[in-house]
């Protein structure tokens, strides 16, 4: 039977991304399957609205959601709870001080799971980005050692958020207010929505928007 969604060889760097839109409805937003984790690649998808998001053992799937879930930062929301916690500056916050670190935390399979989707491939693939300048961490410190942190993909003023962490409680959600002060930031994208981000003013748009956003900030 053929195959719903194209299926290119891990091989071909050449065959550009079926536009986002033609993304499956069920499951949401699969656009393609297979290719490569290379640099280019990676940028292409981003630039075009699209990520990729696996297991191991499987082939690499690229996703394009409809509806996408994203931030303005300037309608962040901050619990009063939150505003005590970092008022109290028990944190000290860096960029890109440790990318690796970062990533290796979020990979770790979460309560409940036994299985990431960050695999060592992806690990690998996004390192190459922050190397590049591509890609970005920001962590969270209690003294020196590492409490929290996320990271994620830079396209022009996006911020494509990946993945995040918290060893210490609230960790994660200053990384997020400390992303949505930067100003060389105008939007977050968050891709899925979560109850985390929800609650801390991530909203979700039709995919079309997400694009024409993207279009108009991501240069």
């Amino acid at each position: 039977m053929r195959s719903p969604i194209p299926f290119l060889d891990a091989t071909d760097d050449l065959t550009p991304f079926p536009p986002a839109d033609t993304a499956m409805t069920e499951p949401n937003g699969l656009l393609m399957a297979g290719a490569n984790l290379k640099p280019e690649r990676l940028i292409s998808a981003y630039r075009n609205g699209i990520f990729p998001w696996y297991s191991d053992g499987e082939p690499i799937l690229w996703w394009s959601p409809d509806p996408r879930c994203i931030i303005w930062p300037d309608e962040l929301k901050i619990s009063r709870s939150l505003r005590k916690t970092i008022k109290k500056q028990k944190f000290t916050i860096s960029h890109n001080r440790a990318f690796e670190q970062v990533i290796g935390h979020c990979s770790k399979p979460r309560p409940g799971s036994d299985g990431t989707w960050i695999t060592n491939d992806m690990t690998a693939a996004y390192c190459e980005l922050a190397k590049r300048g591509y890609a970005e961490s920001i962590e969270i410190w209690i003294e020196d050692e590492l409490a929290g942190g996320l990271y994620g993909v830079i396209v022009g003023s996006v911020f494509v958020g990946e993945s995040m962490f918290s060893k210490q409680p609230d960790a994660s959600k200053v990384a997020l207010v400390a992303l949505a002060a930067d100003k060389r930031f105008a939007m977050i994208d968050c891709q899925l929505p979560t109850e985390h981000l929800l609650s801390m003013g991530a909203v979700c748009v039709s995919r079309e928007d997400y694009l024409s956003a993207l279009t108009s900030l991501g240069k």
